[in-house]
């Protein structure tokens, strides 16, 4: 298929892979070429006047016109993009169309003759700086990274504990704290919750880098930023540490649910609200949602999951019955099979049989919060 680009004409895009190759020269397009045959995650692209005949048996689709037109289309289309084009042309021509990091897609530029790989735009966000890693791996080239966090072997912010699920509470101050860590200032990492094997490199942490067991100890510290990870929701006073911080929220709730049949979503969703607000927690940290197998089907308590992004597991009458509870139920046994179900769910989740909240009765819905402990 062959794209003629002109201005203000619909482009159409075909995508099979995760990222895009583009290629305007003759040597461009041999390097293009390569790539298809050893990184194999590509969509290629480059001009009908170097068509060599085999391209609609590859996939590879070609393009009449200025490259200039096409680019915003595979924006909007590719997770990443690999230009085989002179670095200078590819920041003009991007420019216009760059709109946030957290949205922007990973782009990355190949010198003609192949020697080096570049990481140009969303080197974290958009995984530009691992899509260099690996496309150079594949031509045998040079990775060029220039992130200070990947170049000084440190923390990089707005990545910390991205692998783990974590989550941002606070991202307005990723840019100032990420110029402390580079810059080596002194940062305080408070961790009451959350994934402890967070640091990637094999060195010591970097000594200006210090990690505490609560806020009161970090505070005493006078550190230049803060990084917090924790599930509560902090006090007034707690975030005024965070006043050049970011807050991250790692995955370590688990809400344990029964409810009767046709509950609706609304509902459970309301009761979860109340209950972790009152227990001081954030829905951010909220992992999963765990029941009995006989809501496996539920419609309130899927569409909840759902909209949140939450896991859905559900557990057999016996392996909750495995699990001590304070308070069985013969009557919940009589329909269930199970001498409870928010109570041991949550239990056998988190792994722990001392959770947050044992058990909440709101209507039609019963829940209990686990607390997900890593050491």
């Amino acid at each position: 298929m062959t794209v003629s680009l002109t201005e203000n004409a619909p482009i159409l895009i075909k995508r099979t892979h995760p990222y895009a190759v583009v290629a305007i020269t003759k040597h461009g397009v041999q390097i293009a070429r390569t790539l298809l045959k050893t990184f194999q995650q590509v969509d290629v692209y480059y001009m009908k006047k170097f068509e060599s005949g085999d391209e609609q048996e590859r996939s590879i689709q070609l393009f009449e016109g200025s490259v200039r037109l096409l680019i915003p289309s595979l924006f909007q289309t590719y997770k990443g993009i690999i230009f085989i084009i002179s670095l200078g042309a590819v920041v003009r021509m991007i420019a216009p169309i760059l709109k946030d990091k957290k949205t922007d897609p990973g782009v990355v530029v190949i010198d003609d003759k192949g020697e080096n790989v570049i990481s140009v735009l969303s080197g974290h966000l958009g995984g530009a700086n691992e899509l260099t890693r690996e496309v150079a791996k594949a031509l045998h080239a040079n990775a060029v990274i220039t992130t200070a966090s990947d170049v000084r072997q440190t923390i990089p912010v707005d990545l910390f504990g991205k692998r783990f699920g974590w989550e941002w509470d606070s991202p307005e101050n990723l840019t100032s704290v990420s110029a402390a860590v580079v810059n080596e200032e002194q940062i305080a990492i408070v961790q009451e919750s959350g994934e402890r094997h967070w640091w990637d490199y094999d060195k010591p942490l970097p000594t200006h880098i210090k990690v505490y067991k609560n806020m009161d100890e970090a505070k005493k510290a006078n550190p230049d930023a803060v990084l917090m990870i924790t599930h509560r929701i902090l006090s007034a006073e707690e975030n005024e540490l965070l006043a050049n911080g970011v807050l991250y929220r790692p995955k370590v709730i688990v809400l344990g649910i029964g409810c009767n049949r046709g509950t609706s979503s609304q509902e459970i969703e309301a009761v979860i609200h109340e209950t972790l607000l009152k227990l001081n927690v954030s829905i951010k940290s909220v992992k999963a949602i765990a029941t009995i197998d006989l809501k496996k089907d539920e419609k309130g308590l899927r569409e909840v999951a759902q909209k949140y992004h939450w896991q859905f597991v559900y557990y057999h009458p016996e392996q909750l019955n495995s699990v001590p509870i304070d308070s069985p139920s013969e009557t919940v046994f009589k329909y269930t099979g199970a001498y409870g179900v928010s109570e041991p769910a949550a239990k056998l989740y988190s792994g722990s049989n001392q959770l947050l909240l044992k058990k909440k009765k709101s209507g039609n819905v019963t829940i209990s919060v686990g607390l997900i402990k890593h050491t």
